[in-house]
């Protein structure tokens, strides 16, 4: 099942796991260029729960919602430059 899972995104993208044998240097730099994307994005998720709105249930109108998130993102784009 979580095969199936897996074949119907072709954007997914997965670490290589060892079972009891180390993994080959290609492999590693694989692994290794996935943390480093990962740990950006992680970055900017843990920058936008400071403004609260994805830690918390939203509690507003609901089609207000992309247009908030909208303005924290771009004051976050705004800080980074």
């Amino acid at each position: 099942m979580i095969a199936d899972r897996l074949n119907t995104y072709s954007n997914i993208y997965l670490p290589n796991k060892t079972l009891c044998v180390p993994l080959n240097p290609d492999k590693k730099e694989y692994n290794s260029f996935l943390n480093k994307v990962r740990i950006v994005i992680e970055h900017v998720f843990a920058r936008l729960k400071r403004f609260k709105i994805l830690v918390y249930r939203y509690r507003n109108k609901i089609r207000r919602f992309g247009l908030r998130f909208n303005l924290i993102s771009g004051i976050y784009n705004f800080e980074l430059s």
